[in-house]
């Protein structure tokens, strides 16, 4: 049995959205640990790989229970459909692979992960596709970038990890202007709090790994769209590459949507309120949160994003010695490069997420050497900003 969607909140699709029951009725989704599937007879084989019979062949291709954590992200998300892969990072690649080819022409926002930046400047070259990075909040620069062979324009937003918030509606109505599609990276943002499809984006892609996991245990990514070209031009390169989520993550994967609303609420109204103690601070020199009225794209973030996520960024004035010392100093706050868990995260950018970009490109973006992101978690917040308070003490 197939749950339906009946109009259903986020909550509740979050719960019950594309559950599939094997014969046994159980309450929790079942685990398929198992590579391939046994078929009937030779004629049902030839069935299921012709097309005729819509059944799994092969779990790199779909499987039961990948396939219901697809299903249960693209009701959330307003998608037509959804590709689960092993990582955030493959989930970008195949969405910037299924987009373009020899001749074609990227443009993306210069405030993207290393990684990504990494896929726009460096691999997509490779294959012949040229590549143009823009200040991603000027809206001049998207314009003067986007031409005619321009298939696809590609932004995070809010940025990691400066947090600027771009405009997606605007920078869509530019793309379809040459018939590009507009991929967004929605993780700092989730779900919860921003929809990109709603705004105009083609497609979206996350790092599951962080906040649909939201608590440090798998890796796992996924694109949404439209049917038509999941169908045409990701699922393909799905078969064909090998990026496929395994059945195991999947099913932690379900079980990290269930409480995905509840606990994106609770880490937002506490990064709401260590924002604030963290702008009074005198050792800190510059506070960066979408919910605060005196973030450089506050309007837009209000207009854009239901909050102001469970990021902070913020810049400390003595530079690379405080933020270590600060980071050394943390008793609860833990040292990590991931972000959206259960556990409050800091991460120094300059020295580990975005060390792979010159001094330079660090510049350019606003990282510099006293800039930290902090990734709030699920800890009573007095108990975090008692903490915060006696790091900021040693700097």
């Amino acid at each position: 049995m197939t749950t339906e969607k009946t109009n259903w909140r986020p909550a509740t699709a979050l719960v019950h959205g594309g559950t599939t029951r094997s014969a046994f009725g159980e309450t929790s989704e079942a685990m398929f640990l198992t590579q391939g599937f046994v078929y009937d007879s030779a004629e049902a084989a030839e069935a299921r790989f012709n097309g005729d019979d819509p059944g799994f062949v092969y779990s790199r291709y779909a499987n039961p229970t990948v396939a219901m954590f697809e299903a249960r992200i693209a009701a959330l998300e307003g998608a037509e459909a959804a590709r689960a892969t092993a990582s955030g990072m493959a989930a970008v690649n195949l969405a910037m692979l299924a987009s373009c080819k020899a001749g074609d022409h990227v443009v993306a926002a210069r405030a993207l992960f290393g990684s990504c930046r990494y896929i726009v400047e460096t691999l997509l070259p490779r294959f012949g596709v040229s590549s143009t990075l823009v200040d991603g909040t000027d809206l001049d620069a998207w314009k003067a970038a986007i031409r005619p062979e321009t298939v696809a324009c590609f932004l995070e937003s809010p940025t990691n990890p400066t947090l600027e918030v771009i405009d997606i509606a605007a920078v869509a109505e530019m793309a379809h202007a040459v018939g590009a599609r507009l991929i967004v990276d929605n993780v700092f943002a989730t779900p919860i709090w921003q929809s990109p499809l709603k705004l105009g984006a083609d497609v979206v892609v996350y790092s599951a790994t962080k906040h649909i996991d939201g608590q440090g245990r798998c890796l796992g990514g996924v694109v949404l769209s439209d049917e038509e070209w999941i169908a045409d031009e990701v699922m393909p390169l799905m078969k064909h590459t090998g990026p496929a989520l395994s059945p195991f993550n999947a099913w932690v994967l379900l079980k990290g949507l269930e409480t995905l609303p509840v606990r994106v609420e609770r880490q937002t109204q506490s990064a709401a309120r260590l924002a604030d103690l963290l702008a009074d601070h005198p050792a800190v020199q510059r506070l960066i949160y979408p919910g605060r009225d005196d973030h450089p794209q506050a309007e837009l973030a209000r207009r854009q994003m239901g909050a102001g996520s469970t990021m902070i960024a913020f810049e400390l004035a003595a530079g690379k010695e405080a933020a270590f010392r600060f980071a050394n100093a943390l008793r609860i706050v833990q040292l990590s490069n991931n972000l959206g868990d259960a556990k409050s995260l800091v991460t120094h950018p300059a020295t580990t997420t975005h060390q792979s970009l010159t001094d330079e490109a660090r510049a350019e973006l606003g990282i510099s050497d006293g800039l930290l992101r902090f990734s709030v978690g699920l800890e009573d917040v007095e108990d975090l900003a008692e903490d915060l308070a006696g790091a900021l003490a040693r700097v």
